[in-house]
């Protein structure tokens, strides 16, 4: 079934294209394999980009969307990414990166392209477990700026995922955030034991 890639905010796409087309950005970027290919650069792919910032026992506690993330397409292969924020004055391109999560999210959305219900794809960022996931939403006509995962949802870990967790393995939101519960929590101090 194909994604249902929502639309990214105009002012986010150009922000991109405007760097982009930057001999400046491009050149101060730390994307080595975006400042040595060859041909022209293309943003493809946006996905809303949504934070986790506490996970409880009874579940996701609610998600923030922290920006957009556009794949750098050179040729055949996403050879970087470029991020945008929202600012007072509107979305802005925030930076441009390389590194193992560009080829992870390819590999995750073409997995998920392949799956029998559509889906409609975003990131979900984990920072207490330096986690990435793909969220596949069950909700087609959902904005993708908003929300939170529901128990029905898919979460497909990144690689690098963190020690315990399969990359590129789908998980029920259900079935993984206890998972993430018990790892997020911290362990009592010594002290506290007694």
């Amino acid at each position: 079934m194909p994604l249902h890639v929502p639309p990214a905010p105009a002012p986010a796409l150009r922000s991109v294209l405007t760097a982009l087309g930057s001999p400046t950005a491009l050149r101060e970027a730390r994307t080595p394999s975006l400042r040595t290919a060859q041909g022209p650069a293309t943003p493809e792919l946006p996905l809303p980009v949504h934070v986790l910032d506490e996970i409880t026992a009874a579940g996701a506690s609610a998600t923030r969307l922290t920006g957009w993330r556009f794949l750098i397409r050179c040729q055949e292969r996403a050879v970087a990414a470029a991020e945008t924020r929202l600012t007072p004055d509107g979305w802005a391109f925030s930076h441009f990166f390389e590194g193992p999560y560009i080829a992870s999210t390819e590999r995750a959305l073409r997995q998920a392209e392949t799956m029998q219900q559509p889906y409609q794809p975003r990131l979900l960022s984990v920072p207490g477990l330096y986690m990435l996931t793909l969220w596949l939403h069950g909700d087609l006509t959902a904005d993708g700026a908003t929300g939170h995962p529901a128990a029905t949802d898919l979460l497909v870990p990144l690689a690098p995922a963190p020690p315990g967790i399969a990359a590129h393995r789908p998980h029920r939101v259900a079935e993984l955030l206890p998972v993430l519960t018990h790892r997020a929590t911290p362990a009592p101090l010594l002290g506290q034991l007694a």
